[in-house]
């Protein structure tokens, strides 16, 4: 019987490997997750595939104003139509799926915690940040929420942006996300988090969810729920 694979350009232990290993594990339990280590060895190995049984979907960054990123992306996508088992999906990166996640906001903070306050410009920074990207305009940078955020936000892309900006929305709570840390109430049930303190309350302290769930929240409260049909992924009920 013909498989599915999951190609992503992320090393195994970094923080995207280990969301969608378990994103996968939840909701598509019978799709393999593999590691190309890097965006050029996946472009290598979407060229060099040989098997035309199984079935290959590929995740790569579209960091869309990282030079670097759009010309292997392009030569990505000129391999992939040489190919009928292999699908793309379209997605700006990791980050920026959680950061465009419905309720994130909502699951990181407790409804009196005093982060919603002290971090009102970074909320408001991804507001608009999602607000633009999902009306197709690109010039985010031209976004004053977006700039009083990011001093430096010429020198950054967008996969660059995310990041940081998740990172900055995320330290210090159970879901803290740097490239090399995912947070345990991402990939555990509720309340499974071993370094919780008496005074780490969540928004999702009196709505507790199991870890299907919440992955399934995310499918459904992102751009995922538009990809994963795309490449021929059923919708998860």
């Amino acid at each position: 019987m013909a498989k599915t694979f999951l190609w992503i350009e992320d090393r195994k232990g970094k923080a995207s490997y280990i969301f969608w290993g378990n994103f996968m594990k939840q909701l598509y339990p019978d799709v393999i997750v593999e590691s190309k280590k890097n965006n050029s060895e996946l472009v290598k190995s979407v060229k060099t595939l040989q098997d035309e049984e199984n079935k290959y979907i590929i995740v790569f960054d579209n960091s869309f104003d990282n030079l670097q990123v759009v010309m292997e992306q392009k030569r990505l996508k000129k391999y992939a139509n040489e190919q009928k088992n292999v699908c793309l999906l379209d997605i700006i990166c990791f980050e920026y799926i959680l950061l465009e996640f419905t309720e994130l906001i909502e699951w990181i903070y407790a409804s009196e915690d005093d982060f919603l306050k002290k971090r009102a410009g970074m909320i408001e920074a991804r507001h608009k940040l999602v607000e633009t990207l999902q009306d197709d305009d690109f010039d985010y940078k031209g976004i004053r929420e977006i700039v009083d955020y990011d001093k430096r936000i010429e020198e950054h892309n967008i996969e660059q942006l995310s990041a940081k900006l998740l990172f900055d929305l995320t330290r210090n709570t159970g879901f803290e996300v740097s490239k090399g840390t995912l947070g345990e109430c991402w990939i555990k049930s509720c309340c499974e988090w071993g370094n919780r303190q008496e005074d780490d309350i969540c928004g999702l302290d009196h709505n507790r969810l199991a870890v299907f769930d919440k992955m399934k929240r995310i499918y459904d409260g992102s751009s995922l729920k538009l990809q994963f049909p795309k490449v021929g992924l059923e919708v998860v009920a």
